[in-house]
């Protein structure tokens, strides 16, 4: 079977939004998520900034029982839940009753890394000898499938209930699996996603690489510079982005709202050869990803009307768009209108590629690009290879047929899925 799949539901928690309506005003505007965190200033951190969800306290009471809060102290299922829950109701689903799973649906959402504080917070306990005080959740909270767990819980989900991960490129990579499962007939909905925790034990160790940028902690919002010649390092970022894939036919049985239509795409690894290392992406396996993609999709090179980057705000970002005209075989003024969200939000990590997915799906949703922001003095060895038209630093209404979405990640791992604009 190779069945259609569509979106049908979207949910975000993200450093400059929580909600749809948010999270699009914001990347609409320009707005930056980025902020000064004391604490990591309180920790003699280089980069003293980072991109986090303002999540009210109040809040997740709408997503949690007070038996599921207590003893709560993981960010990463905080914003998961959030934006998973968010995207289950915006695709008109319910829950499943008391008594019977939903064997139609399932879960695939992943995480780098899950329940650190939790996790240090035991460390402490047992240390001191207090086991019996870590509680019953200690496991669940740090165990890495402990985010799809809560959600299948509360969705009441009988089919696949899983966690990936892929370093940056989890989420994207998410999205793709729970295609595969919809398009082969082993499920009808898969609702997609990633989360990341935020705190200085999630971003230290990069911050200890030297990374990160370390010049900008009094101008957070400047901070992340994808694109640009004044680029100086990643903004660390959390959160979680979530979608709800669908059978067509499933879709169109209810009445489904179908935000778009996601064609096909392909992951694969560098090998950590020719060029490519734990850290740094194999340049020929990008490209071929992105080929892969294309053909996997059943689209030519020319119909790509955007592209939704990785770009990080690293030296890598010129080698991203050198891959991406390989093997589009695009230049100049032909080249597609590309983006980043990472000037706006930091770079989430797990969380990335389902936070840029939703808000890739956004583009198509509303007729718009969002502008990459910080990006006001483009890469001059990017400007050699395509047009500085070809990168709108502001949103602009265009309605985009086909955007394709790429992450790569640490281990030299790439995905790169192709959505489209949804017709009958």
């Amino acid at each position: 079977m190779n069945r259609r799949v569509v979106i049908t539901g979207l949910g975000v928690c993200a450093p400059n939004g929580i909600g749809l309506d948010a999270f699009s005003n914001a990347l609409k505007n320009g707005t930056s998520g980025i902020r000064f965190q004391p604490k990591l200033a309180d920790l003699n951190f280089g980069c003293q900034i980072a991109g986090e969800p303002l999540v009210p306290s109040n809040l997740v009471n709408n997503y949690f029982t007070p038996l599921q809060l207590r003893g709560l102290n993981s960010s990463g299922i905080v914003y998961g839940v959030i934006a998973g829950i968010d995207a289950w109701k915006d695709a008109s689903l319910s829950l499943a009753s008391d008594t019977e799973a939903d064997w139609d649906s399932g879960i695939i959402f992943g995480t780098g890394i899950l329940g650190v504080d939790k996790f240090r917070e035991a460390i402490h306990l047992i240390d001191a000898g207090d086991v019996r005080r870590l509680g019953s959740t200690s496991v669940i909270q740090t165990m890495a499938s402990g985010i799809s767990a809560y959600l299948g819980g509360i969705i009441g989900c009988g089919n696949q209930v899983t966690t990936n991960s892929s370093a940056c490129t989890t989420g994207t990579e998410g999205v793709l699996m729970g295609y595969e499962r919809i398009a082969s007939g082993k499920a009808e909905r898969m609702l997609v996603g990633s989360c990341s925790d935020s705190g200085p034990y999630v971003w230290g160790g990069f911050d200890a690489m030297r990374i990160l940028p370390r010049k900008y902690n009094q101008n957070a919002s400047k901070a992340s510079r994808p694109m640009s010649a004044s680029a100086a390092g990643f903004v660390p970022g959390s959160g979680a982005g979530a979608l709800v894939l669908e059978s067509l036919e499933s879709a169109s049985k209810r009445g489904a709202k179908i935000y778009a239509e996601v064609l096909g795409g392909a992951v694969n690894s560098g090998g950590q050869r020719n060029g490519g290392s734990i850290t740094a992406p194999n340049s020929l396996a990008v490209q071929r990803c992105i080929v892969s993609a294309i053909e996997n999709s059943g689209i030519e090179k020319s119909e790509i009307d955007v592209i939704n980057g990785h770009l990080t705000a690293t030296t890598k970002d010129t080698d991203e768009i050198a891959n991406w005209s390989t093997a589009l075989e695009r230049r100049g003024e032909d080249f597609p209108y590309i983006n980043s969200f990472k000037g706006a939000v930091g770079h989430c990590l797990a969380a990335a590629g389902s936070i840029e997915c939703v808000a890739s799906v956004l583009q198509i949703d509303q007729g718009n690009v969002f502008g990459t922001i910080n990006c006001e003095d483009v890469h001059p060895e990017i400007t050699q290879i395509i047009d500085v038209s070809r990168i709108p630093q502001k949103t602009f209404a265009y309605q985009p047929k086909i955007v394709a979405k790429a992450s790569f990640g640490f281990g030299d791992v790439n995905a790169c899925v192709i959505f489209s604009a949804f017709n009958n």
